[in-house]
């Protein structure tokens, strides 16, 4: 797939998720959520964006087995495609922040946006590491629970089965397709190092270190949410 097609489906995904956003607008709210509608359409469009890269990131490796054993170079339009459309997804995401957010209040998910969407844009306009790209696409079948969980919050649903049922599913594929992947990652630029040149295994590496530490931030705050602060709230009910 040349440049110029490949960045055309980088623009027609920009301009998708914007439709899905104002689609949304039509869409019923939970009365609980109407305190911050822009937070519960960005969330439901990010929803929308992991289910499709999920089951797209997957089907990528099953219909062409063999980017799985050369990252670099081999890959299939449709894998190629699929990390377009994410590049669009993540510059629709920066636009929506800037445009209704507070600097202060989202400058952390912007910044994992502008190095995720850097590396990505290489492997887009290069043509190059596309299967290590849909690899860290693989993240995405965590981020379908992870929204989840925070579309089930605003609507006022964190003390309920699905809840906590997803917040058991959210953390094992946390720690498989977020800590376990990027590990793997990590060691597959480690030992393919005089195969990628300086700029791109630089950048690369350093996307990687910052997107670990958000990583294990994040896992913290979800472990001690989710988990560790209902376990004090169950022993002080034992206590009374």
């Amino acid at each position: 797939m040349d440049v110029i097609f490949a960045f055309i489906i980088t623009m027609l995904s920009f301009v998708f998720f914007g439709l899905v956003n104002r689609i949304l607008d039509r869409l019923p709210i939970p009365g609980s959520a109407l305190r911050n509608t822009w937070k519960w359409k960005n969330i439901s469009t990010s929803f929308v964006h992991s289910c499709i890269t999920a089951i797209w990131a997957v089907s990528c490796f099953y219909l062409h087995p063999q980017m799985a054993e050369d990252l670099i170079s081999t890959h299939s339009d449709f894998s190629h495609a699929l990390v377009a459309v994410s590049v669009g997804y993540f510059l629709h995401d920066i636009v929506d922040m800037i445009t209704h957010q507070k600097l202060q209040k989202s400058w952390e998910l912007l910044f994992h946006h502008i190095v995720v969407m850097t590396c990505f844009g290489i492997s887009v306009f290069l043509g190059r590491y596309v299967g290590f790209a849909v690899v860290a696409l693989l993240v995405e079948i965590n981020s379908i629970f992870l929204h989840l969980r925070q579309v089930l919050l605003l609507a006022n649903l964190s003390q309920t089965t699905l809840y906590r049922l997803n917040s058991m599913v959210n953390l094992g594929t946390y720690v498989v397709f977020r800590i376990l992947t990027l590990a793997w990652m990590t060691r597959w630029l480690v030992l393919n190092r005089d195969n990628v040149p300086l700029l791109s295994y630089t950048i690369g590496s350093l996307g990687m270190a910052i997107i670990t530490v958000m990583n294990i931030v994040l896992f913290g705050r979800l472990l001690r949410s989710d988990f560790l602060k209902s376990s004090r709230e169950v022993k002080r009910e034992k206590d009374k």
